[in-house]
């Protein structure tokens, strides 16, 4: 489920001053906070002071508040006055509570300063250990401890990612400077520098810090902390923790928190260690404790992958009594938080600490299996287990995904719009025709596009994935991999495609048609090669879930199908009918496209006709498949919809040949071509307009979809037919279209003798303005709406979905907008058209069907939107058909 800030809430009791609280405590002394001030303390901040209220051994320390980090930025990034005196007044505690003192000789205060935000961001933002040491304080730790060599090597880590962090001293050249150390006194590890050493490289990192920051390494504790806390809040903003929560549509949130906590020590000798842990297994959702620590070390040497941890089940073998105490946390810590947690620990000299615990992320088959053992278990409801599943992690039990091991080890060419999920591998193919060819030929190929076009069908659904360099995630190639389940990267730009050579370019190397790549689907993202595949399977679980969902949702969910493949795909998936059959798209297979072509290229109506007339049996074959494949569930069908020059080829060569299987000139073609051209095919001669100018196009469909149901009738097939006329904008329209509709119903029921109502329903798709301002109006002749969001969309914006991406990122990374309104409906704009179309609609027929047929229909956020405003189905590509009932449950559920 697509992740959504939390309103503002009012914390703390403000200052007389009027001054927000701006620090709150965590210790023995006092806890301040807890897990209800989320938004205000951020996930780990609040985390922190409800594991030492349960009695965890958390060690102490204060939280900042995001509403600094928010004053932060608001204060043309200074840091806002007070923040350091409530600091220094914490530190005071932590002091008093430890017995120990910031920068002190004989027993040093030692803290980390972590970010933490209300949704947990992992690895975004900048954290720093080991804070209050310099010159003085290094010594007093080594005497403290009688451990010089720790106490130096705390020191060198401090400097070092103080300098990296807080005052952009690349880390590469304290590495350097290490390096040449453990060759001066022989050392493979670092671990086998001995104490001279690592006195020396303090030494050395001070002239490294010294020389690229061009000040000393700080020697005031405070100074440093303020510095460290500054560093956090800027982090906020850096360009990896914007692009995750782009990725992640994490919005509305005020800042980071800034927890700063006393010190405990992983590296203190062999009976010391950090490590981190699931209390189930995050991949399969085994419940089993899952994890890594290591010996002698600090949490970031886990991290940081700079040594090899020991799974955390070998603890027994080095100290089986904290093993135990952990086993009992991770109880203690599911049975509180009622989920699966994502935990940091440190033992020192054989104790063991608590640094953190969050919700532990999950992939979509440990989410489904953790929900269901978590009912299981007693510990959540089947409301609760609803609740808990992200919908949109389904996609990865549908479809194929690459192993992470092999995923690990691939090189990242470049990265496009994760289109369609999944994981598709293949060498290349640069037509469609070449990839039908190559495919029947026993190949996996890939077809590579600037852009795909109705006329690239066959090729697309032949290929194991669709590439393209251009084009949005609405895209034709989006919408139609979407459909069928097909992986799809688009508006890959940095690919440039020269499709009569055979080759592309990208990052500087060259891949022909026998070259193979690798696509993510779910990640946008090209890779060289072969990557290892890996197909889900759905379990037990996962039906149990689809149940649970089926039970708490209110609303239908239908599935967006043009064949009767499509269509059984999405009833084995629970669809509950089709909100769209896009007939078009049934033009295109085989020897229809040259009916279609003698239709559009005829002189006159007869012409037409007669060329329609070989279009008549084979829509009406195609009907009868999908009503007998649906089994008595409603077959909402669009008529012709894209305007009639995307069925003609634009190329000479293709208009060559297709002159030659047709007997006329090429000039013929041509001609009619130029004549067809639109300057803005998307505003122009489609949709009903079409159908106003050639009636006939309308006559021959309707008498199709007639037939259908009258022969599935003689079958005893209860075939629910529901017409849809689209890009309606007046009632006129609307009236006009339907009312010829229902006369073509009516002769072709008597032509065919057929008694009885046949129950066909005529609508429209709303998807310009103007229908719905005027939905009252429209709705007198409709028996159902069926809100086209991708137009309205468009339309509504003034965007061209295909061409968005040329200026997208720029308006997500200014959060001029919160997120593509192609991907999430527009719930403030476009959706204000939706909730009018409905209103209005039923203010004319009170029971009028109204549904959603757009890409919206799969978007978790946007059916919790179609739940609001009181829609009775949303519909989708069959792949997300269980998204979306999951999804509509959980709409139910939160209302």
């Amino acid at each position: 489920m697509a992740k959504k800030a939390a309103p503002k809430k009012k914390t703390g009791k403000p200052k007389k001053s009027g001054t927000p609280k701006m620090a709150y405590y965590f210790g023995s002394t006092k806890t301040e906070g807890d897990s209800t001030k989320k938004q205000l303390l951020g996930g780990k901040g609040a985390n922190l002071a409800e594991m030492t209220s349960i009695g965890l051994p958390v060690p102490p320390g204060f939280t900042l508040t995001t509403e600094v980090c928010d004053l932060y930025y608001k204060n043309k990034k200074k840091l806002p006055a007070g923040l350091m005196d409530a600091v220094r007044k914490n530190i005071k505690m932590l002091e008093k509570e430890l017995g120990k003192k910031f920068g002190d000789k004989s027993e040093p205060l030692l803290v980390s300063v972590r970010s933490g935000a209300a949704v947990s961001m992992p690895g975004m933002m900048n954290t720093i250990l080991n804070l209050g040491l310099n010159d003085v304080s290094v010594v007093g730790l080594a005497n403290a401890t009688g451990n010089q060599r720790f106490a130096y090597d705390a020191y060198r880590r401090l400097i070092n990612m103080y300098g990296d962090v807080v005052c952009d001293v690349d880390h590469h050249h304290f590495e350097v400077a290490f390096d040449k150390i453990k060759k001066q006194y022989g050392a493979k590890l670092d671990t086998d520098v001995p104490v001279e050493g690592m006195v020396k490289l303090c030494d050395e990192y001070k002239r490294v810090f010294k020389k690229h920051f061009g000040k000393p390494f700080p020697q005031d504790p405070v100074d440093q902390l303020e510095l460290a806390i500054e560093a956090v809040f800027k982090s906020w903003m850096q360009s990896r923790a914007v692009r995750y929560r782009q990725v992640e549509n994490i919005t509305g949130l005020l800042g980071t928190a800034v927890n700063v906590q006393s010190m405990v020590f992983g590296n203190m000798g062999d009976d010391s260690g950090t490590g981190v842990a699931f209390t189930r297994d995050p991949s399969t959702g085994k419940n089993e404790f899952y994890g890594e620590f290591l010996i002698n070390a600090q949490g970031e040497d886990v991290v940081a992958g700079i040594r090899t941890p020991q799974p955390v089940k070998e603890m027994t073998k080095w100290n089986k009594k904290v093993y135990e105490q952990l086993i009992k946390y991770k109880g203690k810590l599911e049975k509180h938080y009622k989920d699966v947690q994502d935990i940091e620990f440190t033992i020192e000299k054989g104790k063991l600490y608590m640094l953190q615990t969050r919700n532990g992320k999950r992939t979509g088959a440990a989410a489904v299996k953790i929900a269901c053992d978590m009912v299981k278990e007693k510990l959540i409801t089947e409301k609760m287990g609803v609740m808990r599943i992200p919908a949109g992690d389904l996609t990865q039990l549908l479809l194929p995904s690459f192993s992470p091991a092999a995923k690990k080890k691939a090189n990242i060419l470049t990265t496009g719009l994760p289109a369609s999920p999944g994981a598709a591998v293949g060498k290349l193919a640069f037509t469609a025709e070449e990839a039908v060819k190559r495919t029947n030929d026993g190949e996996k190929v890939l077809l590579v596009r600037k852009e795909t076009n109705p006329e690239d069908i066959d090729g697309m659904h032949s290929a194991a994935g669709i590439l393209t360099s251009t084009g949005g995630m609405t895209s034709h190639a989006a919408v139609v991999a979407r459909g069928w389940g097909r992986c799809c990267v688009a508006g890959a730009g940095d690919i440039q495609i020269d499709e009569k050579k055979r080759t592309i370019k990208v990052a500087g190397k060259k891949f022909t048609h026998k070259d193979t790549l690798s696509i993510d689907g779910s990640t946008g993202e090209v890779m060289p090669g072969e990557v290892e595949t890996q197909t889900p399977k759905l379990s037990g679980d996962f039906a149990t879930v689809m149940g649970w969902a089926d039970k708490y949702r209110k609303m239908l969910v239908r599935t967006n199908a043009d064949t009767p493949a499509d269509a059984k795909k999405a009833r084995e998936f629970g669809a509950q009918g089709i909100g769209l059959c896009r007939t078009e798209h049934m033009f295109f297979e085989g020897d229809r496209i040259m009916a279609m072509r003698e239709m559009i290229l005829a002189e006159d109506e007869g012409d037409r006709k007669k060329a329609l007339k070989k279009l008549l049996p084979v829509q009406r074959k195609d009907f009868v498949g999908i009503f007998t494949a649906m089994k008595g569930l409603p077959v909402t069908i669009r008529l012709l919809d894209p305007p009639l020059h995307e069925f003609l080829p634009h190329d000479a060569k293709s208009q060559q040949d297709l002159a030659k299987r047709m007997g006329v000139k090429a000039g013929e073609i041509s001609s009619r071509v130029s004549a067809l051209h639109e300057s803005n095919p998307m505003l122009g001669h489609r949709g009903c307009r079409l159908a106003v100018t050639y009636p006939e196009i309308l006559e021959m469909q309707v008498q199709a979809i007639t037939e259908a149901v009258i022969a599935c009738k003689a079958k005893n097939i209860d075939a629910q037919a529901e017409i849809m006329i689209p890009l309606v904008g007046t009632a006129a329209e609307l009236k006009l279209l339907a009312d010829r509709v229902r006369e073509v119903i009516k002769q072709t029921q008597e032509a065919k003798k057929s008694k009885g109502d046949l129950k066909i329903l005529v609508g429209t798709m709303i998807e310009i303005p103007r229908a719905a301002l005027t939905a009252d109006q429209v709705g007198e002749h409709a028996d159902f709406f069926s809100f086209g969001t991708n137009d309205l969309t468009q339309m509504t914006f003034g965007y061209s979905r295909d061409d968005i991406n040329t200026f997208l990122p720029d308006y997500l990374n200014e959060e001029i907008l919160p997120r593509d309104p192609f991907q999430t409906l527009d719930s403030t704009g476009v959706g204000q058209l939706v909730a009018m179309g409905v209103e209005k609609g039923r203010s004319a027929k009170k029971n009028l069907k109204c549904g959603i047929c757009g890409e919206h229909g799969g978007d978790p956020e946007s059916i919790q939107f179609c739940q609001e405003v009181g829609l009775n189905y949303v519909s989708c590509s069959p792949f997300r058909v269980p998204i979306a009932r999951l999804a509509a449950a959980q709409a139910a559920l939160g209302a």
